[in-house]
């Protein structure tokens, strides 16, 4: 495998920390984000930190311009990306009525079409040089009825498993944490402890990646760091639909 990962969304959150964890494997890294600025100061750090390059490409990934660079630098047999991780995403509030449609249909560029474009460009170099692996981001959220991000992730479940099965070796894993600590919900307006999420319930982003990253590893179609969430999961299988829809509620 090509020892060289791009990352969406890798100016903070868990797009930052998979870029940190990847680069303390000794992948090269190619960090996708709008914020330059952002994307630099990464760079920098865990360029000097781990010694590996790092190639910055501030583009966003719901315009034609910005997919379009992402995708050719996928494409590029004389630079090849051995690991895609699509991780860029962000969050609308539950009430799908009250939202501006605008932004329901950024929310879902981002995550499905650009999901499925990237994607499309690294499995043709993949497939071509005979193994690669994609992590999707997904969320627990994918297995309840949670607005529409529950919508848009539950599509990149079902594609991640479909994906993994149809392009072996390539491997590509729906990694679905539940609630993490990052800056995901302060972009939602949410400071820290107004999230209306019980402590148990939060996650730390160096344990999600870490145990995404290992499932991947192993070729796994979807993982769902941590036992208490797995449980989780499990439960909200077999429980009636509109019990299903009130738990769904809890935080933003």
């Amino acid at each position: 495998m090509a020892k060289t990962a791009l990352i969406t969304g890798a100016s903070s959150g868990l797009g930052t920390e998979f870029a940190r964890q990847l680069a303390a494997s000794g992948a090269d890294l190619v960090l996708v984000a709008r914020d330059r600025a952002a994307l630099d100061r990464v760079a920098a750090e865990l360029g000097e930190e781990h010694g590996v390059s790092c190639e910055v490409i501030a583009a966003d990934l719901t315009s034609v311009e910005g997919l379009a660079e992402v995708e050719a630098r996928l494409s590029d047999p004389s630079r090849p990306v051995g690991v895609l991780v699509n991780n860029a995403g962000f969050g609308l509030d539950l009430d799908f009525v009250r939202n501006d449609i605008a932004d329901e249909e950024r929310h879902l560029d981002l995550h499905v079409r650009a999901t499925m474009r990237l994607s499309h460009a690294a499995l043709r170099a993949m497939t071509a040089r005979g193994g690669g692996r994609i992590v999707n981001v997904a969320s627990v959220a994918a297995f309840l009825p949670r607005g529409t991000y529950g919508a848009v992730k539950a599509w990149v479940v079902s594609f991640s498993r479909w994906a993994n099965a149809a392009y072996a070796p390539v491997s590509v894993t729906a990694v679905c944490p539940g609630f993490t600590h990052t800056n995901f919900h302060e972009r939602l307006g949410l400071p820290p402890g107004q999230e209306g999420v019980p402590r148990w319930m939060w996650l730390q982003a160096p344990d999600v990646v870490r145990e995404g990253l290992r499932d991947a590893a192993r070729g796994r179609a979807v993982s769902i760091p941590s036992v208490r969430y797995k449980v989780l999961v499990g439960v909200v299988r077999l429980v009636p639909a509109g019990l299903a829809a009130r738990l769904a509620r809890t935080g933003r």
